[in-house]
């Protein structure tokens, strides 16, 4: 059963959810893209203790804000525990941004985008930059060790 939207698709705000541990400069290109088309962004960092991140969710927010610019008055930075869609009909906003960066990031990208869409929000899908699309939160962790 498909739920009605719970904002406007064409939103005026949006959220781009992820771990960030760390947050990588495909990262902050994509706020920086989506700042540009939305009147608003969070950059929602997910609180999932499986992905073993080495600072808490708060923590990780808050490095996030002092990496963003200061004049990215529409960029707000949110730590959040549960389902991505719950926040987004909690704050209104009607649209997630998801980065892809290859062909299998499509694959598992395209799952969750049907399953939130039942659930009335839309997903936004931004490739990543030819010469960003190989770095990933994994391959700067292993590089800092």
């Amino acid at each position: 059963m498909l739920h009605e939207p719970v904002g406007d698709p064409r939103s005026s705000r949006a959220v781009y959810p992820g771990t960030f541990a760390p947050f990588t400069a495909g990262h902050r290109d994509l706020v920086d893209r989506a700042r540009r088309l939305f009147e608003h962004v969070t950059v929602l960092v997910a609180i999932n203790d499986e992905k073993r991140p080495t600072k808490t969710g708060a923590e990780r927010a808050l490095d996030i804000r002092a990496i963003l610019p200061a004049d990215w008055e529409n960029v707000t930075v949110a730590a959040w525990s549960g389902l991505t869609v719950a926040y987004c009909q909690q704050h209104g906003a009607g649209v997630i941004i998801r980065g892809v960066r290859n062909a299998a990031d499509a694959v598992g990208e395209c799952r969750l985008a049907a399953m939130n869409e039942t659930l009335g929000i839309a997903t936004l899908f931004m490739a990543a930059r030819p010469e960003l699309a190989a770095i990933s939160s994994t391959v700067v962790r292993a590089a800092a060790t």
